[in-house]
């Protein structure tokens, strides 16, 4: 199918070259695309930006979500199952692709898309960014300039037919979520599955910290879902000391504290993960504000002090050893 498709839309041609099945689908707010997608330039060597295969995974969007490529939605809207399409998009719906294309990136590389972006609009963002991170999507922002996407739609779901993404979700299903995910999560601890809870403790606080950047910090609403954050922290903490993460723990204690600096079980977590990791002086600074702030833990402080204590003890003695073996060694 070489003939070239116009659609109804400005500055948009729609090449078909593989047909898809049966009739074009219904969609509703809220409905999701997958498919995968090439961004290329449309310079002589058609040279490739961005393959969504290379990075691993398929792309999703939902419809009516204010993706803020706005395009795509109307460019998967003209496609059949299973089609693959290209399409050509001068500039003036392009000029946002950087941006999305540094979230779809670090996503890909395990990272968090949002870091570093403030709340506002998305163009208000792309005037945030000296640098996107990326010398080709630098380069995109520098001189904006017409793209092609070449995608194959794989399915179209309902909204009721999938489990709705943190960040789809309407500020009341959020709300919804937060007590089943942190029950979960709660579930998962007695089964001792603490990576799995984790996850769940994760999720909900990405529900609220979604709902608390609409607000004003330290305001009525802010604070009330402040309050529903700091306990969910405080049980991923908890995962993650049980997991050996005791640096991820120290971050997030830390940061938990800079808020809440009265906080005594956040001081007692981050207490044990300086003690786990050999942070002597900062541990018992910790231990010791838990036991003037919450007098209740003076026996559980007294329990890790002491544990602290004897680990010290025996690992001065080993280093000791170790450090007369390696002066013996030296001199023979």
């Amino acid at each position: 199918m070489e003939e070239t498709y116009l659609l109804n839309v400005e500055g948009v041609k729609k090449k078909i070259l593989h047909g898809g099945r049966g009739e074009l689908p219904k969609l509703q707010d809220g409905s999701k695309f997958t498919f995968h997608f090439q961004t290329l330039k449309d310079d002589f060597e058609r040279t490739v930006i961005d393959d969504s295969r290379e990075a691993g995974m398929p792309m999703e969007i939902i419809v009516g979500k204010m993706f803020k490529l706005e395009i795509w939605e109307t460019l998967l809207s003209s496609m059949r199952i299973g089609e693959v399409a290209e399409f050509w998009c001068d500039i003036i719906h392009t000029g946002m692709y950087a941006l999305v294309s540094r979230g779809m990136r670090r996503i890909a590389e395990g990272q968090d898309p949002l870091e570093g972006q403030k709340h506002r609009c998305g163009m208000g963002n792309m005037f945030d960014y000296h640098s996107t991170g990326y010398d080709d999507l630098d380069e995109l922002q520098r001189t904006p300039q017409p793209l092609i996407f070449i995608m194959e739609l794989f399915r179209v779901e309902d909204p009721s037919a999938y489990k709705r993404d943190t960040w789809a979700m309407s500020k009341e299903e959020k709300l919804a979520a937060v007590p089943v995910l942190h029950s979960e999560g709660n579930r998962l601890v007695l089964r001792r599955e603490f990576a799995q809870a984790a996850a769940k403790y994760q999720e909900a606080v990405i529900c609220l910290r979604n709902l608390q950047a609409k607000e004003k910090p330290w305001e009525d609403g802010w604070l009330k879902l402040e309050s529903l954050v700091t306990p969910l922290v405080l049980n991923y903490c908890q995962c993650q000391l049980e997991l050996g993460e005791y640096y991820e723990v120290l971050e997030h204690t830390t940061e938990l504290l800079q808020k809440h600096n009265d906080n005594a079980k956040a001081y007692f977590k981050r207490a044990k993960a300086h003690a786990a990791v050999w942070n002597e002086r900062e541990a018992r600074e910790d231990f010791q504000r838990v036991a003037h702030l919450d007098p209740s833990m003076a026996a559980a402080v007294k329990k890790e002090l002491k544990q602290l204590g004897e680990r010290m003890r025996k690992k001065h003695v080993e280093d000791r050893k170790r450090y007369q073996g390696l002066f013996q060694s030296s001199q023979g």
